[in-house]
């Protein structure tokens, strides 16, 4: 008895276990021909708020792989930082702990510096120009180089051109920034482009900046259309420039240890639906950039950029396309200025 009793135990354990790893698989399997998919999950997280370009656009590319994967490969979306803030999300990545994120382009810069195409000042007319760059062969490029990190590289979701707002006067040339002091998100290239036109520049946290405005502790700053009206810089802030300075853009990243152990036709699935998620994220900047201005229009004084102005601006700019041309290469640049056309 007690031998059959021990049968029992062992088969019954034998079960579980089995049941077990079953429920627990995240990769594929297939056995003797026939295809068996285990349901595979998968993590999008990113730092911006649901109802935002970037948030509408994940979840879209969430729900169509959802769908056409028929469950097979599932992707749960966790917007304004829900599982790991800006500083955390690009190591959780490496990690393979999340599967997705899309950070700003600038975050790119410690893995290569030319991720930074982008801040330089007015070299891409628009988000067209520079999203057609990143489409491009040098922009991909770009993006494949990451694999050596870890890191597929799919596309840039566009959160705007910047525009400069302050407190004191108009700005409509070169010359008339001189003296004032704005605040930047960052160091580098913006600390460059300030001095250029003969301004002062400081560092200050994203959610320091309404105070110190407020405050006049600098008397202006650049901000993307969506920034400045979710920020609501218009209460303390009289003046803005649409000038279209550089762009605010972020990078779609895929893990790719997870990305080489999906099946070729789920990778297929992924592609195509974050072409399809792509094309709406940048509509919809598009739209968010034009309806932000019209409602800004109402508050403040805007002043749009004429070509003639943009090319003062340009030439006031030569110290700093100087020298960064050397660190992100000619090519870079003269594909940077070809997208424009």
């Amino acid at each position: 008895m007690k031998k059959v009793g021990f049968k029992r135990l062992a088969l019954s354990l034998a079960v579980v276990l089995g049941l077990s790893v079953v429920g627990c698989g995240s990769q594929p399997t297939a056995t003797s021909g026939t295809k068996t998919q285990e349901k595979i999950v998968a993590k999008f997280t990113h730092v911006t708020a649901p109802q935002t370009p970037k948030g509408k656009a994940a979840q879209k590319f969430a729900d169509l792989v959802n769908e056409r994967s028929k469950g097979r490969l599932e992707i749960n979306v966790y917007p304004s930082g829900q599982l790991f803030g800006d500083k955390d999300e690009m190591e959780a990545l490496q990690a393979n702990n999340v599967q997705f994120i899309s950070p700003s382009a600038g975050k790119l810069v410690s893995f290569d510096k030319r991720f930074q195409i982008g801040d330089v000042p007015f070299l891409f007319n628009d988000n067209a120009a520079e999203s057609k760059f990143w489409d491009g062969e040098k922009g991909q490029a770009l993006m494949k180089g990451l694999q050596a990190k870890g890191i597929i590289g799919f596309t840039t979701w566009p959160n705007g051109m910047r525009q400069m707002m302050n407190s004191k006067q108009e700005l409509k040339v070169p010359d008339d920034y001189k003296g004032m002091k704005f605040r930047i998100p960052s160091g580098g290239v913006l600390v460059d482009t300030f001095k250029a036109l003969g301004a002062g520049a400081t560092v200050i946290p994203f959610s320091d900046t309404y105070t110190a405005l407020q405050q006049k502790v600098v008397d202006g700053t650049i901000a993307t259309f969506d920034n400045i009206a979710e920020e609501k810089y218009a209460e303390v802030l009289k003046y803005l420039t649409v000038a279209n300075v550089n762009s605010l853009s972020y990078v779609v990243l895929m893990n790719k240890s997870f990305y080489d152990g999906l099946p070729k036709d789920l990778q297929d699935i992924v592609h195509q639906a974050m072409k399809e998620a792509t094309d709406y994220e940048r509509q919809l900047s598009d739209q968010s950039a034009k309806d932000s201005m019209e409602k800004l229009k109402k508050s403040i004084k805007v002043h749009e950029t004429t070509p003639e102005e943009r090319q003062l601006y340009v030439k006031a700019m030569k110290p700093v396309w100087d020298k960064y041309e050397p660190i992100m290469g000619k090519d870079l640049f003269e594909a940077a200025q070809k997208a424009n056309q």
